[in-house]
């Protein structure tokens, strides 16, 4: 992935099927010193194209676009395997493109009803290599906290959150259950985020409080 060192500009490549959407975040990223915009592209053919010539460290993609998709220009890179991190923007939030985003291992998925101040963050955050997602997203529409915290955890999670309670770091986790460490960054900022807690310690006492325990 791209080096985005102190001093040098994140390099980024806009795209969206709306000439409006792509001058409002290029006049968004214009006055942001460590970005610079050095390309568009109004369909998913003409940014692969313009991804190969400028070789972007980061592009932030429209999810519904004529010619290839959001997600098939996500595929299309990935397959190619382009070091190039990929910000999906979208109008809605779709809660099957975001698990689709995370399968083909997206960098970010942000909503352009977000505050143009959070949208900037995100691109930042993700040219930096963190993960962003909607936190209603991660959060998984959990509303009031149950009193077993772990019953608001899918079975896939909990199975995640028993190696991080087992003290495995994201490389064993990611090598027992075979999937990539992007996808086990995922799944535990997921887990932290819907039992309110910022730390693999904490997570772990709260697994350990709370799991079910084996009849003698």
């Amino acid at each position: 992935m791209p080096d985005t060192r102190h001093g040098y500009p994140i390099r980024i490549v806009l795209a969206d099927d709306h000439e409006l959407v792509l001058e409002g975040l290029r006049g968004l990223l214009q006055d942001e010193p460590d970005m610079e915009v050095i390309g568009t592209a109004t369909n998913g053919l003409r940014l692969m194209e313009v991804v190969h010539q400028l070789e972007p460290d980061l592009v932030v993609v429209d999810l519904q676009m004529p010619s290839m998709d959001g997600l098939e220009v996500l595929e299309r890179i990935r397959q190619e395997k382009l070091p190039v991190r990929v910000l999906l923007l979208t109008a809605f939030g779709d809660g099957e493109a975001m698990q689709r985003a995370l399968e083909l291992e997206a960098d970010g998925f942000a909503l352009k009803t977000d505050p143009p101040r959070q949208t900037v963050a995100a691109i930042r955050n993700v040219a930096h290599g963190h993960l962003v997602f909607p936190r209603g997203a991660l959060r998984g529409g959990v509303g009031q906290a149950p009193t077993n915290p772990l019953t608001s955890l899918s079975d896939r999670e909990r199975e995640f959150l028993a190696l991080v309670a087992e003290g495995q770091t994201n490389a064993q986790i990611a090598d027992r259950l075979s999937v990539t460490d992007h996808t086990v960054k995922f799944h535990l900022q997921n887990i932290f985020q819907k039992l309110g807690v910022t730390n693999r310690t904490e997570a772990a006492r709260l697994y350990h409080q709370y799991r079910p325990r084996a009849p003698r």
